[in-house]
């Protein structure tokens, strides 16, 4: 919080002004408070009465949080009227995130060099922070654009291979096209999209929405621009770095997380074991966009082994690209940390990612987000430990869900007493914003100092 002295007739007094990063974090606990309102009228739950405080407050928290977490289930639970809060709650807060994050992109980016600025105006065509409003309604163009392609082909799917109703089809569409665009994972089947698990004319439009958003808007527009200039003539050359990491880092992640799952899980008779071989391929595909931080499953991820969900674990907490739906650590931070250890392992002094350097100031950001990820982690499964007599696989993915916001469960959510619920909405609510916030405050706070300490080094290892 700034604060400024004003002196009015004499009087001496201050003004204080929050940081923007307290102003996202108010607006997104307001948006949560209100969200957890409506849900507790008597007309957005099915049956007598309405929700309880917990229910809705855990609803409307996994809603904003794009987590897709559940106490309750949504297809039979809640109301038309809830099913649309649920889906208003998602879509403000997809939109909150990504705007957010790319506004504090260029706000960092401002504080660069002069050279740096332009170097980095001339890679990205980017503009400077007077360009705010249209930075905000590119996310709503790109984001209602590639949500409205993906509605109508799941609309179609399900009017024609399922023999839905026009409305219900429709409405089908649109509910899971914003829950995949913005990573959610809410569904409005009882058992998620498990009825789908071989269906590719579900899985994959839905795949694409996740990946896109998980790629996150800068990453996009990037695509976009060079798609719309050179479509035949594309250059990996003119991509900034966080493109080639984001881009590399989600093929890689896909293709290992895909062969991982589908091979432990081949077998399991309780999961792809009863697949012909086909359909093993498309439902560990589909898993492993999941753990991007999507939420969705096609298959009991409570009946996985538990090698499967350690291996979803790691992917979990690294989630997707900066600046979009995604959640954990996000790949760029992993990449430099991956960079910084090969680095070391090499034997050389400066880390060069792309044939660029990174600046010292990011390894100190990487690794101070990456430990206080595993710290908030490792504190919340503790306490759920304390609290319940579920394993520790099942409770430690239970937690790195949450904080990642991806949503999947092994189905122990509702059976949480209390106490564990709460600390779900609060790894939800860290996870989604306290990446962000945190980052944008060590970036855009630096105190640069006019002395120096005598240098000494520990002994490590």
């Amino acid at each position: 919080m700034h604060s400024r002295v004003v002196r009015i007739r004499g009087i001496t007094a201050k003004r204080y002004r929050l940081h923007p990063a307290q102003v996202v974090v108010t607006g997104f606990a307001l948006t949560i408070l209100v969200g957890t309102a409506l849900l507790m009228l008597p007309n957005a739950r099915v049956g007598p009465g309405g929700a309880s405080f917990l229910e809705a407050l855990f609803t409307a928290t996994s809603a904003v949080c794009v987590t897709g977490l559940t106490v309750v289930d949504t297809a039979v639970y809640w109301t038309p009227f809830g099913q649309v809060v649920i889906l208003l709650l998602i879509q403000i807060g997809g939109f909150g995130i990504m705007s957010f994050a790319s506004v504090v992109g260029l706000a960092i980016a401002r504080k660069l060099s002069l050279r740096s600025r332009i170097t980095a105006a001339a890679e990205t065509k980017s503009v400077g922070l007077e360009d705010v409003k249209g930075l905000v309604f590119g996310v709503v163009r790109i984001s209602l654009a590639i949500e409205v392609t993906v509605a109508v082909l799941l609309s179609l799917r399900f009017m024609l291979g399922y023999g839905e109703p026009v409305g219900r089809a429709i409405w089908l569409g649109i509910f899971h096209s914003v829950s995949s665009f913005n990573n959610a994972g809410f569904a409005l089947f009882s058992d998620n999209l498990m009825g789908f698990a071989t269906d590719a004319w579900i899985c994959l439009p839905i795949c694409a929405a996740i990946i896109l958003g998980g790629l996150g808007f800068p990453v996009i527009v990037q695509l976009r621009r060079q798609l719309r200039s050179r479509p035949f003539s594309w250059s990996i050359r003119t991509w900034t770095m966080n493109t080639r990491i984001v881009i590399a880092g989600t093929i890689a992640l896909l293709i290992l997380g895909t062969a991982y799952i589908t091979a432990v899980e081949w077998s399991n008779p309780n999961t792809l074991g009863a697949m012909d071989w086909p359909g093993k391929l498309l439902t560990g595909f589909f898993q492993s966009v999941q753990t991007r931080t999507a939420g969705f499953n096609s298959i009991d991820i409570g009946q996985m082994d538990s090698a499967s969900l350690l291996g979803m674990d790691v992917l979990m907490l690294i989630g997707g690209g900066p600046a979009g739906t995604a959640g954990g650590i996000k790949i760029t931070t992993f990449a430099v940390l991956f960079f910084i250890l090969w680095t070391e392992v090499r034997g050389q002094v400066a880390v060069n990612v792309f044939g660029k350097r990174l600046s010292r100031a990011v390894h100190r950001e990487a690794i101070t987000i990456a430990l206080l990820a595993v710290g908030v982690i490792i504190a919340a499964t503790a306490a759920l430990m304390l609290l319940t007599e579920f394993s520790l696989d099942a409770l430690l993915f239970e937690a790195i869900s949450a904080f990642a916001t991806v949503g999947l469960s092994t189905g122990i959510t509702a059976a949480l007493p209390w106490p564990g619920q709460v600390i779900l909405i609060l790894l939800m609510f860290i996870g989604r914003l306290g990446p962000i916030t945190f980052a944008s405050a060590i970036a855009l706070r630096e105190r640069h100092t006019t002395y120096e300490l005598p240098k000494e080094r520990p002994i490590i290892g």
